[in-house]
């Protein structure tokens, strides 16, 4: 991932985006070339472990066992117009652009054909996306016999994590003026332009 200095996060920051976006791209090469999947992930409490698990049906995680991952996690996104930029009214040499906050994880598949194993994982990823709500599901709120079934349905997946790399593009390039008018336009835009705002706001 290209990352100019002022865009770069640091390392405990960049875990922190892998944490906020929940979810993922795994991205591997095969004889046939690139396939991906997109999962949740949790990062394990080791700090440079993710877990998390496929659909038994889906061919990504046979023969990935030992290979080479590449992780790929949005936390926000949002298009960023000229028309943000007061400073355009003096320079019109503007283009648009994007802000993002990503990380980029690199590592080592671990395919966990173990229901004992998967089912640990799934209550662990449960229990870390469930902890806004004010009362919490657990699996055990289901039927033991369904999950049982939807645990044979899934195999587990873990990555063995080697680098990490976070890129926060806020508009911190632009002059202070651009910048706050970005955070002020896209604090009243979509859902996911408050949230590139939010951000932008801690930047």
């Amino acid at each position: 991932m290209y990352i100019p200095p002022k865009f770069r996060l640091g390392d405990d920051d960049a875990w922190r985006v892998v944490t906020d976006a929940g979810a993922g791209f795994f991205v591997r090469n095969t004889p046939s070339g690139p396939v991906s999947v997109f999962v949740p992930i949790v990062v394990e409490d080791d700090g440079r472990t993710l877990s998390s698990h496929v659909a038994r049906a889906n061919d990504w995680w046979r023969d990935a066992d030992g290979t080479d991952v590449l992780v790929l996690a949005l936390a926000a996104s949002a298009y960023v117009s000229p028309l943000y930029y007061p400073s355009r009214l003096e320079d019109p040499a503007v283009v648009p652009t994007w802000n993002y906050v990503a990380a980029e994880v690199r590592g080592v598949v671990r395919i966990h054909d173990d229901p004992a194993w998967a089912r640990a994982q799934v209550e662990r990823q449960t229990t870390r996306f469930e902890l806004s709500a004010p009362n919490p599901w657990r699996v055990t709120d289901a039927p033991a016999d369904y999950i049982a079934r939807q645990v044979r349905a899934i195999v587990g997946v873990s990555v063995e994590v080697r680098s990490i790399e976070g890129k926060a593009k806020l508009s911190q390039n632009r002059p202070d003026v651009d910048h706050d008018a970005v955070h002020d336009a896209l604090a009243t835009g979509s859902l996911a332009d408050q949230q590139v705002a939010r951000r932008m706001g801690n930047a």
